[in-house]
């Protein structure tokens, strides 16, 4: 079973801190999201139709861009987690349910 949960943010919101439970696929569905993975020396400037793979105890901040942003938050048990092929563009592997198949 899968679950999907739909946010959104406006700008000038306070950053957020997530911890990721379970392995999610984060996708901005309309604006512009800043995310930064704890451990990991860059920052994601992710537009519409964009997404991360967030590994399962991460944690993650986000905040929008100048026109706000609305995201999902996909993800699924460990048995049904897809995984990506080496040099695999993401769209050719994200769940149907995500709508980017």
């Amino acid at each position: 079973m899968r679950e999907v949960r739909i946010f959104e943010l406006e700008h000038g919101e306070p950053t957020a801190a997530w911890r990721v439970a379970r392995p999610s696929i984060f996708k901005v569905i309309s604006g512009e999201i800043w995310l930064t993975v704890e451990g990991d020396s860059k920052d994601h400037w992710l537009a519409a139709g964009e997404s991360i793979e967030l590994p399962r105890q991460t944690v993650a901040w986000i905040s929008a861009g100048q026109a706000g942003a609305r995201f999902a938050l996909a993800s699924g048990s460990l048995r049904s987690a897809t995984r990506p092929a080496p040099r695999m563009p993401v769209l050719n592997w994200l769940p149907r349910w995500l709508g980017a198949a």
